[in-house]
């Protein structure tokens, strides 16, 4: 094997380290196994598999979602083997007390509020309930689910969960990029003949966005989860609402460029086959869509770089590009400008073009985006604020000896 071959094996070994999805697995694994070991010396079963079910059940992807999960599967597998010993003493099993088991162990899931585990309180009542020594199995179930939840936990909290925002933002820039795409196609046809079906199939394109973002919202759920309560993780918040903010303007891009695409659409309707617009004009727009097309994915950029160096060169490029298209869009406001007054009849679908590229350049604008991100952050604040005031009140005591050690440095300066 020589230099290259090991070096490529050797990346590939280190992304197989680092792909979450690897070490989803093996965390679940390792789990699965340790929590059924410790049920074999804990539990009176003989092979205690629910120990290694709850483990691998409560080992999910993030820990906020692993803490979440295993109290709901505790209360629900505790939940199912009261029902199950109450009927065991009552009725016994019979075909008509199972239907009547089911069914109450449903509604018992729902006023225990479980959430998704609500059919597990119905197989774990069903299960006790199949067995003679009802007590004992009803016991050693409870155990088992025990071992298996904090199993799941410690594994957790040893072996780190893997942070998503990674893939996040891969999905963010692949949403850009798919944007770009399609305004670029979009303005190659507003500078040529377009016939009404090309029109129509960039419509419909732009339609089909509104499926990648149901897409990268569930990346960026996955992700925001992935940063609550993870100790790798510093200025969480931070992190979510820039990228929760960052999908939102994208997302009103993908709307406002379907509406383009639906008054480009109407154009060719109008022109039967002539050109969208005049050629000085039709290359105008082709130059100004490249343009907002290459800041939409300087934008998507920005609002996944985590390093503080590269964010300033990602904003300063994005400011750069809009820049360029000031003039651009300019030049292309007068010129729909002298259409009109050729040609009275389309003033609406002229004046549409240039209301929806402006709506597009306003929200990639940098100093809107900072305002909408300090908004989020304050609200966001104010929420957790609201929620959780006595831990609030703790931080801001523990806050007040900082603000007196500043104010007492800064009137020894001025003493100075």
């Amino acid at each position: 094997m020589d230099v290259r071959e090991w070096t490529a094996s050797s990346v590939r070994v280190v992304r197989l380290h680092r792909d979450p999805v690897v070490v989803q697995t093996l965390r679940s694994a390792v789990a699965a196994t340790l929590a059924y070991v410790l049920a074999l010396r804990l539990s009176p079963e003989a092979a205690p598999l629910t120990a290694p079910l709850t483990a691998l059940l409560v080992v999910q992807v993030t820990l906020f979602a692993t803490l979440t999960n295993s109290i709901r599967r505790v209360n629900s597998v505790v939940a199912g083997v009261l029902v199950a010993i109450a009927f065991s003493l009552l009725v016994g099993l019979t075909w008509w007390s199972l239907a009547l088991l089911i069914v109450a162990s449903l509604a018992v899931g729902h006023l225990v509020r479980v959430d998704e585990y609500v059919p597990e309180v119905a197989i774990s009542a069903m299960l006790v309930l199949g067995v003679t020594t009802v007590g004992d199995t009803a016991w050693a179930r409870v155990v088992e689910t025990l071992i298996g939840a904090v199993v799941g936990l410690g594994c957790n909290l040893l072996l780190a969960p893997p942070v998503w925002v990674d893939e996040a933002g891969e999905s963010i820039e692949g949403l850009a990029r798919r944007v770009r795409q399609l305004m670029l196609s979009m303005g190659e046809e507003a500078a040529g003949r377009t016939a009404v079906e090309r029109a129509a199939a960039r419509l419909h394109e732009a339609r089909r966005l509104d499926h990648d973002i149901v897409k990268v919202d569930a990346a960026l759920r996955q992700a925001e989860d992935s940063l609550r309560l993870n100790p790798r993780v510093r200025e969480a918040v931070l992190h979510r609402v820039v990228l929760r903010t960052g999908l939102d303007t994208l997302e009103i891009c993908t709307v406002v460029l379907r509406v383009l695409a639906r008054t480009f659409t109407d154009l060719a309707k109008e022109r039967d086959h002539e050109p969208l617009f005049a050629p000085e004009t039709g290359a105008a727009v082709e130059q100004l869509l490249s343009e907002i097309a290459d800041a939409i994915v300087s934008f998507a950029v920005l609002v996944t770089t985590h390093v503080s160096l590269s964010a300033e060169s990602a904003e300063e490029r994005l400011a750069s590009q809009l820049r360029q298209a000031g003039p651009t869009r300019d030049k292309l406001a007068q010129l729909l400008l002298e259409e009109v007054r050729r040609d009275v009849g389309q003033w609406q679908l002229h004046g549409a073009v240039l209301t929806e590229v402006n709506r597009i350049l306003d929200e990639l604008d940098t100093e809107h985006r900072s305002r909408r991100l300090l908004e989020e952050l304050d609200r966001v604040s104010s929420e957790q604020r609201a929620r959780m005031p006595r831990l609030t009140r703790l931080r801001e005591k523990a806050r007040i000896p900082d603000r007196l050690r500043r104010n007492r440095a800064a009137a020894a300066r001025r003493s100075r």
